[in-house]
């Protein structure tokens, strides 16, 4: 296939799985968290929510990164990508359905009903990095090249914005009505269907080959230079990404349980709404951001996409009422997609073309594992020590606090200490 243009079919393929992934993953971030802290708040266990929801992002996203390389080197061994976006994409879904039977366990106490939980979502993030991290990352890496592969990521990240209003706008507000059982059937069954239309119109590259070694030698040979990588600077690239996700994921996991009591009287209707708005105003605004990609390139649109999703972050911590919380909603969505396609994009270039799946496992390290750990640590102990106690309909509930906001503002800012160091590729190639 011809790499000069991205062909209408392979277009198709990676938003459609990308979309199924990025539905599935916007449940798995916000409503897996917040319905294990509306299980616990029923349950008489409030202070337990910052750290029970601490714990299932921290464990599950290092399941995630072992899936990644695992399945990602698999996936470079056989020379194909599309049996694992196939039954990937098939029990992600199966998974996804199953994740509130957690609840069930009640019975048995808050401390079984965690461990569940997060059991339950391990198991379902095993097959998301499968598909997502593993599959679809060195798919996208195989099917374009330093020119195209902006769009292919502009694309991407569209579909994290498209998501959001399907998951948060049209599914999300239906919670306080149809409850969390029902929403997760629906979602699972949304999840299968997208994926599935996208893996059908994929296409293996034409330069992927089998490779004559099993994949833990392929792991293995990792730890051996490759004339191919510029070790250097990949990892610097690692460290802009992890960066910034680290500043996202100090306030992100517990956004919702924060607009659920702060403007949403304790329910998630209003709180959805805010964020259906901005998320709106944000895909609009955000479809320029792959070709501003290539003219100005990777390290200068990081640098912008920084400064300006630090100050979006900060302007939710001081927003107090609608208007003001979707203006800074807005800006945060807006280069929170700058960051990811210029990012996601400068560490793609970097890969070694034999090793394109593994390489994803040691980006999801960066931009998942490690984040996904550092920055729920750092959130869920701000929130657990200077949340808000409260009542909401008879209800003990601790509130996430401003302070959230501020400090993953600050933390951020850290992002622009690599990227003072990195260099990027002639994209004139």
């Amino acid at each position: 296939m011809s790499k000069e243009k991205l062909a209408r079919n392979l277009t198709i393929s990676v938003f459609l799985i990308s979309l199924a992934g990025e539905i599935a993953w916007a449940v798995e971030n916000q409503f897996y968290n917040d319905f294990l802290s509306v299980t616990l708040n029923e349950m008489g266990s409030p202070k337990l929510v910052p750290i029970a929801v601490a714990l299932l992002v921290n464990i599950t996203t290092i399941v995630g990164t072992i899936a990644t390389i695992i399945m990602g080197s698999y996936s470079d061994v056989r020379g194909k990508r599309k049996p694992l976006l196939l039954y990937g994409v098939i029990f992600w879904a199966i998974t996804t359905v199953l994740f509130p039977l957690s609840a069930l366990f009640s019975f048995l106490g808050a401390g079984i009903v965690i461990l569940t939980a997060i059991l339950f979502d391990s198991i379902m993030t095993f097959f998301g990095a499968t598909v997502k991290n593993a599959g679809l990352n060195a798919y996208v890496t195989d099917i374009t090249t330093l020119k195209t592969r902006p769009k292919a990521m502009g694309i991407v990240q569209i579909t994290v914005l498209i998501s959001f209003l399907i998951v948060y706008g049209a599914l999300g507000i239906l919670i306080d009505y149809i409850g969390y059982y029902l929403f997760f059937i629906i979602i699972g069954i949304l999840v299968g269907f997208i994926g599935l239309l996208g893996v059908r119109n994929t296409e293996e590259s034409q330069d992927l080959r089998p490779m004559n070694i099993s994949a833990y030698q392929h792991i293995k040979n990792t730890f051996k230079k490759q004339s191919s990588v510029d070790y250097k600077n990949f990892l610097i690239v690692l460290l802009i990404i992890c960066a910034w996700q680290i500043g996202l994921n100090i306030f992100f996991p517990y956004l919702l349980i924060y607009l659920r009591y702060t403007v949403g009287g304790g329910k998630l209707t209003l709180g959805l709404v805010i964020m259906l708005i901005a998320i709106g105003v944000s895909i609009i605004l955000s479809l320029p951001l792959g070709k501003l990609t290539n003219k100005f390139g990777r390290k200068r649109m990081t640098l912008v996409s920084t400064l300006l999703f630090s100050l979006g972050i900060f302007l939710l911590g001081l927003s107090q009422e609608i208007v003001s919380l979707i203006l800074a909603g807005t800006i945060t969505f807006i280069f929170y997609t700058g960051l990811s396609i210029s990012t996601f994009t400068w560490v793609k270039d970097l890969y070694p073309e034999e090793g394109r799946g593994q390489f994803s496992g040691y980006w999801n390290l960066f931009s998942g594992t490690i984040p996904m750990i550092i920055g729920p640590i750092i959130g869920g102990t701000v929130y657990f020590l200077f949340g808000i106690e409260a009542i909401f309909e008879g209800e003990e509930v601790l509130i996430p606090p401003d302070l959230l906001f501020f400090i993953a503002a600050l933390v951020t800012l850290i992002t622009l200490i690599p990227l003072f160091f990195a260099k990027e590729l002639n994209t004139e190639k």
